[in-house]
């Protein structure tokens, strides 16, 4: 492992401890901070298609933004993990009447039809988790690519503008700075439950 690895292998483990730390009630009050800061900004406002995660491991809950989103009558999508490598994540749509089911980390996905399920770039607005952020838009993940293999369009392709990406995390998973790999994702923004740190004009 090169020093940069363990850094980063270090580093995940402090931000996971840190967030699994935190009560109950601490989740609860960050994850509504969150929305209402989340609600007021003109791209989640003009998201018709938007994706979101099923919380696990102390990550920042996106529930109160789901029930906001379906309120507003917007399409609502999950991750559901799928068999290829160059995309291991499709997105399915949730609906009250959802059936989900495990998929082999534990985590419930919608059970679906092909029909009902997009993939990233149909997507206006993507909100993912992430262990740790810097404000320049550099995330560390769960370290098993997932999401960067799934939106590796947008460094292939850096017209494409779909989907906005947006990390949502703890205030605390914050760091001065992150070496990202070339692989990574720059994200357009993160927001925490007391701030959003733009990183891209478009934002």
């Amino acid at each position: 492992m090169s020093p940069v690895d363990h850094q980063r292998a270090e580093l995940r483990l402090q931000k996971r401890q840190l967030r699994r730390a935190l009560t109950e009630e601490e989740q609860e009050r960050a994850a509504w901070q969150l929305a209402r800061q989340l609600s007021t900004l003109p791209l989640f406002r003009g998201a018709r298609h938007l994706g979101l995660y099923v919380a696990n491991d102390g990550e920042i809950d996106p529930g109160y933004i789901l029930s906001m989103a379906q309120n507003q009558r917007k399409s609502c999508y999950l991750p559901r993990l799928s068999k290829l490598k160059w995309r291991p994540m499709v997105f399915a749509k949730d609906h009250p009447e959802a059936v989900y089911e495990l998929n082999r980390f534990g985590i419930p996905e919608p059970k679906t039809s092909h029909r009902n399920t997009l993939i990233a770039l149909e997507l206006d607005l993507l909100l993912l988790p992430l262990v740790a952020f810097d404000t320049k838009g550099n995330r560390l993940g769960m370290g098993g690519g997932y999401y960067d293999r799934t939106l590796s369009h947008l460094n292939r392709q850096k017209q494409w503008r779909r989907p906005r990406v947006i990390g949502l995390a703890h205030e605390l998973q914050k760091v001065d700075q992150l070496k990202n790999k070339s692989w990574d994702v720059t994200l357009d923004g993160i927001i925490t439950d007391q701030h959003f740190y733009p990183a891209s004009i478009d934002a």
